[in-house]
Parts: structure tokens; C-alpha cells; sequence
């Protein structure tokens, strides 16, 4: 009868009289342990469920085909919220949403036109266009790479915006461009992507931009493994010209491996803060291999959708997140601080807020 009561009192616009209930996040592809797409949006909804007293559960596919089931097996416990983090979640939700139009739903970075589901998506062309100025300022050779995991239009918006943002910085600059794969399962191998970096390197690439969920973690390791790039290994028409990163403190193996005419070697992470992945020896005062991280605040938006059931403002339809909406940024900490000049940070703030003013419009298609 009280869960009648709160639907009712929902319907009517009126303050929800009761703690959250019960909540259920389901992934498209991977764990919630990935700490990049999913354990970012993962951390966020379980921050905020446990602020308001409810309990969260969640739903971790072997195959795409087992989550419309997951869905409805949620929707028939009437859980206060079911969010679908990822594309892969949409037909399910969808689905949900038709048959059970009384229950909330939430789909994080894909969407839907049923009434009943909040679909927040993100302009992540804006976001990439910073990180891409970024990585166009300070290449050491003109030539960045590009990851992207599934070879989809969501993954165009990342390459296009960082394309755009390194022209920006570096009209000579180079950009390569790969994609792990055209299944959902480009999301998840490490394996592929680290033969990726390692052919972006050998084109002289020294910063690469991982777009790629948990794919991403084997750029990420490539990167630390091999340190810097030499000069007598750069391909013809490739060289050092500049080297913005001297005055950086190395760790000992850096600076016993990468003796001579060398340039360390950089990732850009993706989704959430995880510069701290690109450390080496516990120490975030020597050189950092994360140049940067995109900050994709699916944290964000699985925060706005669980706080919007709780103080019971919770309406269905499209909801886009940019920088404005602080929903995408670039990572700064103790890690990389060093890495980014001041100067180069005024000027990212610059672009930042003429972006959100409309003075420079980030394309989001190839």
C-alpha cells in the first residue's frame, strides 16, 4: 500500500514521503570493475543510492541477448529505477518501458522516445575537442594516435572533436585513426588495442587518445611498457620538434631505458579521471604517462538519474550533457599537473567557455 501511496504521491507532483527503494544498473559489455566507462558510471549511481538510503543491484551480460530478460525480470520486482548503461541496453529498456509505463527507467549514453525513460546522452565532441587541443599543443613529433573501440557514430563524435580541437593547436599536426573492431566486444580487448598503439607508434605517434571502454586499458599498458619513443626508430618524414616535457622529473627506469635522443610517450583515458593509471612508481611528482584524461561524466548522469527519483522530480525524454551541463571536462590532478603549463590551461578554459557561448562550434560527424 505505501508503494502505491509513493506512486501516487510521484503522480501528483507531490515530495517523495520515503527512502529510495531498490535500484538496478545493467551494463552492455564488460564489469563493473572496468574502471573507465563502467566503473565510473557504476561509482556514481552507488554513491548516490547509498546517500538516500536505497539499494542498488546490477546486471553484468555474458551476451547482449541476456539483457532484455535482466530488464524485465527488474521491471516485474518494480525497482524504483533501472538504469541501462550503453547502447546495447536500449531495445531491452525500450521494451521494458512499453510494457511496465508505470516503472522509471534511465539510459546512460544511448536513447529512447519512451515517455517513462530519462535518456541522457553526451555532446562528447565538445570534450574531445579539448583534450585534442591539448594533445596537438604538446606532441613532440606532430603525429597523435586515435583508439576507438566499436567503429560506430557514438565513437565518431570522440574522433571527430579530438581531431578538430588537435587541428585547432596544430594545423601540421597528423592524426592516425584505428577502431578495435564493428561488435560490442571492441569495448572489452585490451589485447587488440595494444596492437594499435603499438602500430601508432611505430608512425611516430607519441600521444594516443584511447576511446575504447576497457579495450583502452591495453593502450594504457602499451604506453607504460615501452616509455618513450627514440629517435633513431622514428619512420622517414618524422622527427622531434620540441621537447615541452625536459623539465619534467623522470622516475629511475624512464631514465635508464629512454637514454639518448628520446620523448616520453603519453595516453589520453577516457570516461573518467584515471590519470592515475599512467603512474609507475607511486609517485605523482615524477613523469606521468597520462597526459590527460576526457572526463565523461556518465558519474554524472547515472547521479542526476537516481537523485531525480529520490526528490521525486523524475521526467522521461532526451537530456544532453556537455560543457555547460558540466557533464564532460578534461582531468587536472597531482598526477599531470606538471605536464600541463599554466599558459596551456588559460587557453583551454578559453576555448572551453567559447564553446559553451557558441563562438566555436565542435563538429560531432565525420
Amino acid at each position: 500500500m505505501k508503494k502505491r501511496l509513493g506512486v501516487l504521491l510521484f503522480g501528483l507532483g507531490l515530495a517523495w514521503a520515503q527512502p529510495l527503494g531498490n535500484v538496478a544498473i545493467v551494463f552492455s559489455e564488460g564489469a563493473k570493475t572496468d574502471p573507465t566507462f563502467n566503473g565510473v558510471a557504476y561509482g556514481g549511481a552507488s554513491r548516490t543510492v547509498q546517500q538516500f538510503g536505497g539499494r542498488l543491484f546490477d546486471f553484468e551480460p555474458t551476451d547482449p541477448s541476456q539483457i532484455p530478460s535482466a530488464v524485465r525480470r527488474f521491471a516485474s520486482e518494480r525497482f524504483d529505477l533501472i538504469i541501462g548503461l550503453g547502447f546495447a541496453t536500449e531495445p531491452g529498456i525500450a521494451a521494458a518501458a512499453r510494457e511496465f509505463r508505470e516503472q522509471r527507467f534511465a539510459l546512460i549514453d544511448t536513447a529512447t522516445e519512451a515517455p517513462n525513460v530519462a535518456s541522457y546522452v553526451f555532446r562528447e565532441n565538445e570534450g574531445t575537442y579539448l583534450v585534442g587541443y591539448i594533445a596537438g599543443r604538446l606532441s613532440q613529433t606532430g603525429v597523435v594516435g586515435f583508439v576507438g573501440g566499436m567503429d560506430i557514430p557514438l565513437i565518431h563524435k570522440f574522433e571527430v572533436g579530438y581531431r578538430e580541437g588537435v587541428r585547432r593547436a596544430c594545423p601540421s599536426c597528423r592524426v592516425i585513426v584505428n577502431y578495435v573492431g564493428n561488435t560490442p566486444a571492441a569495448f572489452s580487448d585490451p589485447a587488440k588495442a595494444k596492437e594499435i598503439a603499438a602500430f601508432q607508434r611505430s608512425q611516430g605517434a607519441d600521444i594516443i587518445y584511447a576511446a575504447a571502454g576497457a579495450s583502452g586499458l591495453g593502450v594504457f599498458d602499451y604506453v607504460k611498457q615501452v616509455r618513450c619513443l627514440r629517435a633513431s626508430e622514428l619512420p622517414r618524414g618524422v622527427r622531434f620538434r620540441s621537447d615541452p616535457f625536459a623539465q619534467v622529473p623522470k622516475y629511475d627506469a624512464y631514465t635508464r631505458e629512454c637514454a639518448g635522443e628520446t620523448r616520453p610517450m603519453f595516453f589520453i583515458g577516457g570516461d573518467g579521471n584515471l590519470n592515475f593509471l599512467g603512474d609507475t612508481d607511486n609517485n605523482p611528482a615524477t613523469l606521468n604517462h597520462a597526459l590527460t584524461c576526457m572526463l565523461k561524466r556518465v558519474d554524472v548522469a547515472a547521479q542526476r538519474a537516481v537523485e531525480s527519483v529520490a526528490r521525486n522530480t523524475f521526467q522521461g525524454g532526451l537530456i544532453s550533457l556537455g560543457l555547460k551541463e558540466n557533464g564532460l571536462g578534461y582531468a587536472l590532478d597531482a598526477y599531470n599537473q606538471a605536464l600541463l603549463p599554466e599558459s596551456l590551461r588559460r587557453e583551454v578554459a578559453a576555448i572551453r567557455q567559447a564553446i559553451i557561448a557558441g563562438r566555436i562550434r565542435v563538429p560531432d560527424r565525420r
